[in-house]
């Protein structure tokens, strides 16, 4: 019987780990919506992530207010 190898390509296969978490976040009945018309349902998640991303280096960036 001859040996061959079962596969070449190393076990772990597929994407990449994103490094993320997913979160539930409850927003009006319209947001949804709104942000399909400017980006499109298949760039939803992503569009939030950048504006929660940039909401928070701008409020770590601005001194508390005392």
């Amino acid at each position: 019987m001859t040996n061959f190898p079962i596969s070449d390509t190393p076990a772990r296969m597929g994407r990449p780990p994103l490094n993320v978490t997913p979160v539930l976040v409850r927003l009006p009945a319209d947001v949804p919506d709104r942000i399909d018309a400017i980006v499109g349902k298949q760039k939803r998640a992503e569009f939030i992530r950048e504006a929660v991303l940039e909401a928070l280096r701008q409020r770590e960036e601005t001194p508390p207010k005392e």
